[in-house]
């Protein structure tokens, strides 16, 4: 079975999601599927230096990058054309037998929809929450003209959609695009324990030993309801806490978090530090106390599970689809969006640290369990069997 996958970008800036199909065709590869990749050379507002136009093997992925159309004009940009992608994929998607199209109202996923369906290809989709509802609504009056003129018609020709948790097919559904879905959530790769995690990041921070560390780690964007954390966190003036931020976005809204860190009076025990990865980014998560992602809307959420994994407990708002398996096994806290729900959870998070010891105790069990890349990919392969045997 040969199986192509298309994405608009694999860059790290572009988040979870573009990690995640470097680890699905990793671990799919591992199980035998001739997986590979084709995407451009997208890297926001840059671009990644690599050979284009061939198959090269970036991060143990094999991938085909082309070149992006990159004008001055921030929204074409992003919308990523490459002719050269698409005179590719017209002379070459007979060669496989399946594509796993990633992301919608981008171009290269666009194209390679329409050309698919030109040439009579099976192709399924993973919108990356582009079809819930805070998505839609942002933009709203183009994402609906684009929808309707041109991405329904190759929605509706796909053979699933691949959505990655209950709360996003529930969202979906709602749009009556009458496609098959299916759910597969996210695998993770277990990082390896670093020995005195908790230690090591309070000395990194320069911060007693015993100091709670609450992190946020994500995109910068005002998506994530950063403002309302931030907002909480100023609320609890009678505790002590070492509030880490790990992540990037523009340069303006990275002021005005910055501001508004200062009028909620928790600035000077605020950490910014930007994008963090590898190593680094595994110390941040594994000597933290406690992961915060109070998003207004999360299709799912890789950020929280790696937290999780490490034992480490979370608190998620109702709109991050993890949500669910967070409050069912009680694995943290999902207060609603709101300042002072926020901060009576980690107020409860941070005056009971037994409870909090045993949330993240059952966490690593369940993510072992669950959602480690070689399940995800097993079942991903039965999913792709399945379609074929019906093509």
């Amino acid at each position: 079975m040969k199986v192509l996958h298309i994405i608009p970008s694999v860059a790290s800036v572009r988040g979870g999601p573009s990690q995640a199909v470097l680890e699905t065709v990793k671990a799919l590869r591992k199980t035998g599927i001739a997986s590979e990749i084709a995407t451009t050379n997208d890297n926001g507002n840059d671009l990644l230096d690599v050979p284009l136009g061939k198959c090269i093997e970036y991060q143990q992925v094999p991938i085909r990058f082309f070149s992006r159309f990159s004008p001055q004009v921030h929204s074409i940009r992003e919308f990523a054309f490459s002719s050269q992608l698409t005179a590719w994929l017209w002379q070459h998607v007979s060669n496989y037998d399946l594509l796993h199209i990633h992301a919608i109202f981008s171009y290269a996923s666009t194209a390679a929809m329409a050309i698919a369906r030109l040439q009579s290809i099976p192709y399924i989709i993973r919108p990356l929450g582009q079809l819930c509802e805070w998505s839609l609504q942002q933009s709203a009056y183009k994402k609906q003209i684009y929808l309707n003129l041109i991405e329904r018609a190759n929605l509706k020709s796909s053979r699933a959609l691949h959505l990655t948790s209950f709360q996003e097919q529930q969202e979906v559904s709602r749009l009556a695009l009458d496609v098959p879905s299916f759910v597969l959530p996210h695998g993770l790769s277990i990082p390896s324990p670093i020995p005195n995690a908790r230690d090591q990041l309070r000395q990194h921070l320069k911060i007693p030993a015993d100091e709670p560390v609450i992190l946020f780690l994500s995109r910068l964007h005002p998506k994530k309801g950063l403002d309302y954390l931030i907002r909480a966190l100023g609320k609890l003036t009678d505790y002590r806490f070492t509030f880490v931020v790990a992540g990037s976005g523009t340069k303006e809204y990275e002021a005005e978090i910055e501001s508004l860190a200062v009028s909620s009076g928790i600035r000077d025990r605020t950490h910014f530090v930007g994008f963090v990865a590898g190593e680094t980014k595994n110390l941040f998560m594994q000597g933290s106390d406690l992961f915060a992602l109070t998003s207004y809307a999360e299709n799912f959420g890789i950020a929280v599970l790696e937290a999780l994994a490490v034992g480490v407990p979370v608190v998620v708002t109702p709109g991050v689809a993890l949500a669910a398996v967070v409050r069912e096994n009680q694995l943290g806290y999902v207060p609603e969006l709101d300042v002072v729900a926020i901060a009576q959870a980690i107020e409860q998070h941070l005056t009971h640290p037994q409870q909090a010891q045993d949330m993240g105790d059952r966490a690593r069990q369940i993510i072992l369990e669950q959602y480690t890349w070689d399940k995800i990919a097993a079942k991903m392969v039965d999913i792709y069997q399945t379609i074929l045997l019906k093509s």
